[in-house]
């Protein structure tokens, strides 16, 4: 199956050296790819409304309107594991790249030998496998992937988990989930277990995600959940 990469750039001429760049990387590492180009971050979020399906997305920071930065975050609060590569003419955006999990910036003018690096480290990580939770839910057997759930509460003897597409029932108590997700989750309270990937914002009795939700964060968690995050993110 072939690797689908975009390449984000407002101006023509970077955005066919970019390409030839990736096409040659591509060929000369026998990598199957579909490179599709676009000349704004409005052109390419007007396709990604339709298409998702992308692995490796180099984005040009300086654009329009709608910056790459901006579109980056737009994209991240639906896709958290496409490989996200910035290319700037310029360093100030660099710490603004760790809120959205980019793996590379590339400095203008993009030096062949670093992008062909970058390209075969995003390869490989695109290609490992996501991460699933597989629960019964309604007498289905139901694959979840970890980066999908924004995160579950308990109710009974079941756990009602939220993700991007689905809410579902799955008969199992808090501890038991936990020991089938990732360092990426966190519990709290008594209740609640949240996935990291998704929170945007952290109060003394609140946490935020990027769907819009917020759970109660229990009496004393504030400064445990930081820290959890703050390894959690160091880890990736």
């Amino acid at each position: 199956m072939a690797l689908s990469i975009a390449v984000c750039d407002d101006d023509e001429t970077d955005l066919q050296y970019i390409t030839g760049l990736v096409n040659a990387w591509a060929a000369q590492a026998r990598i199957p790819v579909s490179v599709r180009t676009f000349p704004s971050a409005e052109a390419f979020l007007f396709h990604y409304a339709e298409n998702r399906d992308f692995d490796i997305l180099l984005l040009d920071v300086e654009m329009g309107k709608l910056n790459g930065i901006d579109l980056a975050r737009q994209i991240r609060a639906q896709d958290s594991c496409v490989q996200i590569v910035f290319i700037t003419g310029y360093s100030d955006f660099m710490a603004e790249g760790y809120d959205v999990s980019a793996l590379h910036y590339l400095m203008k003018p993009v030096k062949t030998g670093k992008l062909e690096e970058v390209l075969s480290r995003a390869a490989e990580l695109s290609r490992q496998e996501r991460p699933f939770l597989l629960a019964i839910a309604e007498r289905e057997t139901i694959r979840i992937f970890f980066d999908d759930i924004y995160y579950a509460e308990s109710q009974g003897h079941y756990m009602l988990v939220y993700t991007r597409e689905a809410q579902y029932r799955v008969r199992q108590t808090v501890s038991g989930l936990l020991e089938q997700l990732d360092q990426g989750f966190y519990r709290c309270g008594r209740s609640f277990v949240v996935n990291l990937r998704h929170v945007c914002r952290i109060t003394k009795s609140e946490v935020f995600l990027d769907n819009q939700s917020s759970l109660p964060l229990g009496r004393g968690q504030y400064d445990e959940i930081n820290k959890t995050m703050i390894n959690y993110l160091r880890s990736i």
